[in-house]
This record gives C-alpha cells, sequence and structure tokens, in this order.
C-alpha cells in the first residue's frame, strides 16, 4: 500500500550510518539463521562492546584518573558481553544472585563485581562477601545484616566484606535508593565499630536520568564525606557513580525534525505517545564523551575539575555503565509472517512480540526505523510503503511498532525487519514464553577483513 493515500509525509528516524552491520544486512546470512533457528533472533557484536569498553577506560586515562569500569548486566543477559569482561579484566554490576552466579561462572574474579539493587537478600550478601565482591549497602538494616554475616563467616582483616554506602541523592529526594545525611552519618559509625569484619572502600549514588552536571556535583560532595571517613580510620577511597551515560542512536536533525512533526495520525488507531516519554534517541554528549564531560565539571561549591579533585584526593572512579557498552553492538531481527492492508497503510505480523523490545515496558515505543530486508539484501527503492509491526499474539497491544513506517518497498511474508542496535536493554529485559512462543537466542556473529561473518549461539550456563 503506497503513501498516495495519506495527506501528510511520515516521519522517519534512521539511525547512524552503520556500513559494518549493512554489510551484514546484505550478506544473506539473516536469512539463512532466520530459516535455521525458526523464529525471531538477535545478533551481537562483542568487537563493539570491546570498543566501547576501551573508550570508556581512554577517557579515565585523558584525565589521569584511576578508574574501574563495571558493565551493568541487566541491560543485556547474554553471556558474550561477560565473557569479553572477564578477558579484558573489567567489572560486572549485578543486583541479584543468579546474576552474581552467572559472572563468576563466566570468569570475572569476584572482586572485579560490585553488588547493587536494594534490600539484598542474606544469601546475595553472604556469596558477595565470600567472593569479595564490592557491596553498596542502601540501608541501615542492610549495613547491619552485612556486619552481622561477615562476623557470623569469621572475616578479618585478609579478607573483609567490602561495601559502598549508597547516598540519597539530594537532587531525587523520592528516589528509593541510598541514605540520608543523619544515615550516612550512623553508617559510618557502625562501620568503625564493625572493626575488621568490613572494609567501608566509599560511597556510591544511583541518579536517575542522563545530565552530566548533576553526577559532577554529587560526586564532589562525595568526595569530601570520603575524607572526613578517612580521618575516622575507614579506607573510603573509592566513588561509585553509576551509569546514566545516553548512547547517540541518531542525528541531531533527524531526531528534532521526528519530534516536531510526529502525531497520532502517524500511529496506527492513533496511539499518542508523550514526546517526553521518549528515550532522547539523539544526544549531543554520549558514552565516554560523557564521561569526558563529567571529569571536565566543576562541581558546585568545588575549586577544581572533578578530575584534578579525584587526582588530588587519590580517589578512584567507579563507573557501571551498560547501554553505553553496548551501542551499535547488536540488532533484532524478526520474520514478516503476514501483511494486511488498511486505509493508507499495512499491518504487518511478525514471528514473535514486542516482549522482544522492550521500549513498551516504559510505555513507549523503540522508535528507530527497522529496515527491511528481503533475501537479496536491504530493500530499495524509490516508493512509500508504509505499514506498523504487530506481533504474533492475539493481544491487540502487542506491537512492535505503532509507527507507520515508510518503507521503500512494499514487505512481503518471508523478509526481515530488522531493528538497529537493540543491545543495550530492548533485546530481554522484557522476554516472556507467551503463547509458548520461544524466547529469541542470541548469536553472537565474528567479523573479520571483511569476510563474510561466522557465528554461534551465545552460551549461558544453567544456574
Amino acid at each position: 500500500m503506497a503513501v498516495n493515500d495519506i495527506p501528510q509525509a511520515l516521519p522517519t528516524l534512521p539511525v547512524h550510518p552503520d556500513p559494518e552491520t549493512d554489510a551484514i544486512l546484505d550478506s544473506g546470512l539473516l536469512h539463512e539463521l532466520a530459516h535455521a533457528l525458526g523464529g525471531p533472533f538477535h545478533f551481537l557484536l562483542p568487537h563493539r562492546f570491546d570498543a566501547n569498553l576501551a573508550a570508556f577506560r581512554t577517557a579515565l586515562d585523558e584525565a589521569g584518573v584511576d578508574g574501574h569500569v563495571y558493565y551493568a548486566k541487566k541491560a543485556n543477559k547474554a553471556a558474550a558481553w561477560i565473557e569479553r569482561c572477564a578477558a579484558a579484566g573489567a567489572g560486572v554490576d549485578v543486583a541479584g544472585l543468579g546474576e552474581l552466579r552467572e559472572t563468576l561462572g563466566h570468569g570475572v574474579r569476584g572482586e572485579n563485581v560490585v553488588v547493587t539493587g536494594p534490600a539484598k537478600s542474606d544469601e546475595l550478601l553472604r556469596v558477595a562477601a565470600l567472593q569479595g565482591a564490592l557491596t553498596a549497602i542502601d540501608s541501615l538494616g542492610e549495613l547491619d545484616r552485612l556486619i552481622a554475616l561477615a562476623l557470623g563467616l569469621g572475616l578479618g582483616t585478609r579478607r573483609p566484606a567490602r561495601l559502598l554506602l549508597r547516598r540519597l541523592p539530594p537532587a531525587q529526594p523520592d528516589s528509593r535508593f541510598g541514605m540520608n545525611d543523619a544515615e550516612l552519618t550512623e553508617a559510618l559509625d557502625r562501620c568503625v565499630r564493625a572493626g575488621d569484619a568490613v572494609r567501608m572502600e566509599g560511597f556510591s549514588f544511583h541518579l536517575s536520568g542522563y545530565a552530566t552536571r548533576p553526577r559532577a556535583d554529587l560526586a564532589g560532595q562525595l568526595l569530601d564525606r570520603c575524607l572526613k571517613a578517612r580521618a575516622l580510620g575507614l579506607r573510603a577511597d573509592r566513588i561509585g557513580i553509576g551509569g546514566g551515560f545516553a548512547v547517540d542512536y541518531a542525528a541531531a536533525d533527524d531526531w528534532h525534525t521526528f519530534l516536531a512533526e510526529q502525531k497520532p495520525d502517524h500511529y496506527h488507531a492513533r496511539k499518542a505517545f508523550p514526546a517526553a516519554g521518549f528515550y532522547p534517541y539523539h544526544s549531543p554528549v554520549a558514552g565516554a564523551d560523557a564521561l569526558r564531560t563529567v571529569l571536565a565539571t566543576t562541581p558546585q561549591g568545588g575549586r577544581d575539575r572533578l578530575g584534578g579533585m579525584l587526582r588530588e584526593t587519590r580517589t578512584l572512579l567507579l563507573l557501571e555503565p551498560g547501554r553505553a557498552l553496548l551501542g551499535r553492538a547488536g540488532a533484532s531481527v524478526f520474520r514478516v509472517q503476514g501483511v494486511k492492508d488498511r486505509d493508507g497503510y499495512a499491518i504487518l505480523t511478525v514471528d514473535g512480540t514486542s516482549l522482544s523490545l522492550s521500549e513498551q515496558w516504559f510505555n513507549s515505543e523503540y522508535l528507530p526505523d527497522p529496515v527491511l530486508v528481503s533475501p537479496a539484501g536491504r530493500a530499495r527503492g524509490d516508493g512509500v510503503h508504509p505499514a506498523c509491526v504487530g506481533g504474533a499474539t492475539c493481544l491487540e497491544a502487542d506491537l512492535l511498532t505503532w509507527r507507520k513506517i515508510p518503507f521503500p518497498a512494499p514487505p512481503a511474508p518471508g523478509d526481515l525487519l530488522v531493528y538497529p542496535n537493540t543491545a543495550g536493554y530492548q533485546m530481554d529485559s522484557n522476554e516472556s514464553p507467551f503463547h509458548d512462543l520461544p524466547l529469541p537466542p542470541k548469536v553472537v556473529l565474528e567479523t573479520s577483513g571483511g569476510r563474510r561473518p561466522r557465528w554461534r549461539l551465545d552460551r549461558r550456563p544453567a544456574c
């Protein structure tokens, strides 16, 4: 169905050019994998993860700051990323016992793990302490439980339970993470009284959003707290600033034009999404550059840039990027099963569900344009053939894409839709075998010298 019957042009949001991924789409490999796997799948590009990790480390080195990068495992369940962390000596941020066991099982040393999340179970605290992991303590009650466990296990000078105290952000007082001023003061006193059973190594915080200045400001405040804690005899030599480093999916002009033009008429059933609820698919400062900006910012009331303050006080900086380490490191592939014409557009049904594109979890839409791929490669043409994309379930709300995408050629059964850059949070945060549909497997692609990629299934041990 051509767009001639639609009075207004449809907005688009193409991702940044990516010749390497385009070559994969044109290779014919994805159709072979769709046939072999019998359903939707995700493909992963581990070398992109390596490059993103190296970029964060370079930003630390450029600023002369000692630091450690922890991959936030919640961003994607694939084993491939943990394998890369183990090989590169990087850390992993986990929130539960299953994540911790899987991380250790893939070779990451316990001392390179940070355990976050609220109200951790006694079992999680016990395993973390025994493995030498660093635990972000979220409340006084949690601190008491960790101290009791450490004393009961006989941990002491050579192997104390390692911890950070998490600060409730003053700018986000309704956050459910962290302790206020009075609680932190009491927590420090309890750490001193616990003696050698625990080692208080510093402070951390969890901030929502992607702004850089609030991270620099709060880090500056926690530097002062580190100095006061050291005066009490505590180690307090590191600060964890969490994640929140944006990924830049699209060019600025494309993103701002899309926001200005998009309206309910451009979506199936006139679905309306508040623009403020969309992920910022263009970010002028993203990934490792966002870290550079944080380090180059003078915290409120500070006398130097944050990087200089960290150097002067000999304080380590801990980072927990998730999405930012997965930028351009994978895509999601669905096969078109059916095409139904509507008035001026088509409704496609694919062989998977919106649960494998998790932006719907946030009552939003994954906005980067999916790419139509025929057996001959990426679809090309001068026409405009609008279509939304529905899942293979009996739910009206199961749409991977409510927006009417202006494809360059008419989609047909057997074609593939490839959603770009989905490794960060999209692939599996919300997955479910609803209707007994299998979960999409993950395929690790290894590219080399312009040759056709080799592939293998991602491996995950049983927990």
